[in-house]
This record gives C-alpha cells, sequence and structure tokens, in this order.
C-alpha cells in the first residue's frame, strides 16, 4: 500500500511542472495542499539561480550563480556546480512548513509537496531530519521529486527510493503530458484512509 509518490526523472524534463499541475488538480478537488517548489531563476535567457517557493506563493532564495551569490560573511559556502546554496534563506522559507504540517483542519489527510529533495536541499540536516518525520507520520501524503541517480548516490534520496510506501514515477519528454492522471490516481488512493 503506497502512501507517498515521488517523480524522478533528468533534470528540466519538468518535474516541477507535473507536480505544480497535480497540485493545482487537487487543491480544486477540494484537497489540502502544503508544501513547497524549487524554481529555476532567470535573467534574461541566463539561468543564474533556484528560489524556493511555498505553495501559498511565499519565495526565498535557495541559490546563486557565484557571481551573484553575495558574500557568505564567514559562513561555509555550500556550492553545487556553479551555484551558491543560501542555507539560512532555503531554510526559513521551508522548514516552518514541515512544523505545520498535519497540524490543521481536524485530521482530513493533506498531500505535502517536496519538491524537491536535491543536492542543495540535502546540505540541510534539519531538512533531512523534516523529511524523515514527515515520511514517517501518517497525517500527510508526500508528493515529491528527487534527481535520478547519477555519480555519488545521495542518502536520502536512497533512503526514499527504497521505501515500500513510495510510488515512484519516471518523467520524461515523451511521457511528461501523459503522465498526469497517473500520478493523480494514486496520489488520491494515497489519500484514502487507510484499510489496516
Amino acid at each position: 500500500m503506497f502512501k507517498h509518490v515521488f517523480l524522478t526523472g533528468p533534470p528540466g524534463v519538468g518535474k516541477t511542472t507535473v507536480v505544480q499541475k497535480a497540485c493545482e488538480a487537487l487543491m480544486s478537488s477540494g484537497v489540502g495542499v502544503e508544501g513547497f517548489y524549487t524554481e529555476e531563476v532567470r535573467e534574461g535567457s541566463r539561468r543564474v539561480g533556484f528560489d524556493v517557493v511555498t505553495v501559498t506563493g511565499e519565495r526565498g532564495q535557495l541559490s546563486r550563480i557565484r557571481d551573484l551569490a553575495g558574500s557568505s560573511h564567514g559562513r561555509r559556502e555550500h556550492t553545487v556546480g556553479q551555484y551558491v546554496v543560501d542555507l539560512p534563506s532555503f531554510e526559513n522559507v521551508a522548514l516552518p512548513l514541515f512544523r505545520d504540517v498535519g497540524s490543521a483542519d481536524g485530521g482530513s489527510r493533506k498531500v505535502f509537496v517536496i519538491d524537491e529533495i536535491g543536492k542543495m536541499e540535502l546540505f540541510s540536516q534539519p531538512f533531512i531530519r523534516a523529511v524523515r518525520h514527515t515520511l514517517d507520520s501518517s497525517s500527510c501524503t508526500v508528493l515529491g521529486t528527487m534527481p535520478i541517480p547519477k555519480g555519488k548516490p545521495l542518502g536520502l534520496v536512497e533512503e526514499v527510493r527504497s521505501r515500500r510506501d513510495v510510488k515512484i514515477f519516471t518523467v520524461s519528454k515523451e511521457n511528461r503530458n501523459t503522465i498526469l492522471q497517473d500520478i493523480l490516481s494514486t496520489v488520491q488512493t494515497c489519500l484514502q484512509p487507510s484499510t489496516f
């Protein structure tokens, strides 16, 4: 019995777009949705970084390319490729969402979006703990994204991938416009009260 749904696939294939479409459909059918997306930030045609954006529209910086990142004021710098990760900004936006999940409206199950469990986000130990706690709690169904395995395995990604209560969909250029219905019906099934 699946409790959570994760999308994986190569960078730029459209995982976030599929998650956003799924959330719109779920919200319009009356399902409570919380959590966050990662959106790329562009200046003209150039990608300059990523922001973390909550379902309700609050926004914080996740990363910027080095020449726009500013000084880290003596803090240890976390980098992924050309991007400098702004850990305090990410944690300020993302972590409070985990604290509130499942606390409201009398126990009706919610969908909690985690887009994504990626290299940048995994610099945050409190984020890793919060993800584990949320996956283990029964108060919500997680709709998340994670990268495809490449290079050195990411501990939490492999942990999620091997969970028996997680259904994984691989998004590709070929299926990204047709996969939505399958994802939605799986999420709806996950939201049904457990028969245990």
